[in-house]
């Protein structure tokens, strides 16, 4: 109490001015008495001891009630101290974690960059947004000297910091594959290794990976227990699902993927994305594959890029901006 130089007689001439006149001058110093009080780290229980105290000296025959009352009053304010004192431990701790998550994500965004390539005859359009700050999706592009164009889209069944470390760590196992490996069925072998040793059991990351050869205009594709795309087919007008078959990556160390291939004809598109935009939510409702169709099919006069943004636009507003899973969604179109 000494440092805030208002001792016991201090506060008591402060007390007994302001029980004398109730003017503003009084309450004005109590005001700045307590912001000190704070400012110092001066408990609840140290400031009620010391009004008890001026009360005794004020009022020497203080009715026993009250003074009952005062002394139940510091033992209340001495068990909201403690809690207090926790409470701000814990919301110091909070504040120091969400920094380092801060830290973390923005590392995370750096190191999970990847560039939209320029492929000749071909329409990119990409988007991915974290429904917190840690994304649990993922996509990368890799182009190789022969134009052909590596996609890869994958989820890590969890979120946070862990699924933010095993991205980064299958975007760098991808980055050590060789060019003449990049088939999607060996691609996702060589990661299922890896994951099988490295990822906790727990948790589950599920991709896909696509290779567009523009030689021989055909898309090459495995799965690994992701979310299933959708092909349009330009000439019937339709949409269809993209079968692939394979279990998630890091089950078993020797699961082999099956390929598959389909060949691009002008105006179709491939649209690949994560469980985050066929799971959507109005209200408590699942928004159904149908929906994410129809949206699509109604803004594909424009550019790849503006489409995904139209989609990703469209179902941000139906959610009331409030995403519940990250969103990543891909296509590609192929150039009439």
């Amino acid at each position: 109490m000494n440092t805030l130089n208002l001792d016991l007689s201090n506060y008591r001439d402060l007390l007994k001015q302001y029980i004398r006149t109730q003017d503003e001058t009084a309450l004005y110093q109590a005001e700045q008495f307590s912001k000190l009080s704070m400012q110092q780290n001066i408990s609840p229980e140290e400031i009620i001891n010391v009004h008890i105290q001026a009360l005794q000296d004020l009022y020497p025959e203080l009715p026993e009630g009250i003074e009952s009352s005062m002394n139940f009053l510091l033992e209340a304010m001495i068990s909201y101290g403690l809690a207090y004192q926790e409470f701000q431990s814990l919301r110091e701790q909070q504040l120091a974690l969400k920094s380092e998550i801060s830290v973390a994500a923005s590392m995370q965004q750096t190191l999970l960059t990847t560039v939209k390539p320029e492929v000749e005859g071909l329409e990119i359009g990409a988007i991915s947004i974290p429904a917190n700050q840690m994304n649990g999706d993922y996509h990368h592009f890799v182009q190789n000297d022969d134009n052909k164009l590596g996609i890869a889209i994958a989820d890590v069944i969890g979120k946070g910091i862990p699924a933010a470390l095993a991205m980064s760590m299958i975007k760098y196992s991808m980055d050590s594959i060789p060019e003449n490996r990049m088939d999607p069925s060996n691609i996702l072998e060589s990661l299922n290794r890896v994951v099988e040793r490295n990822v906790d059991p727990s948790m589950f990351i599920t991709m896909f990976y696509g290779l567009y050869d523009p030689g021989d205009e055909k898309f090459y594709y495995s799965s690994a227990g992701h979310e299933p795309g959708f092909y349009y087919n330009a000439a019937e007008d339709k949409f269809e699902e993209i079968e692939a078959r394979g279990v998630v990556l890091g089950v078993t160390r020797d699961t082999k993927y099956r390929q598959y291939e389909r060949k691009v004809n002008p105006g179709d598109m491939i649209i690949m994305l994560t469980d985050g935009v066929t799971e959507c939510r109005q209200g408590d409702r699942f928004i159904e594959p149908e929906e994410v169709l129809d949206v699509i099919k109604a803004n594909m006069h424009l550019p790849a890029q503006k489409l995904v943004e139209q989609v990703y636009k469209h179902f941000e507003r139906l959610q009331d901006f409030h995403l519940r899973d990250d969103f990543t969604l891909i296509i590609l179109r192929k150039e009439v």
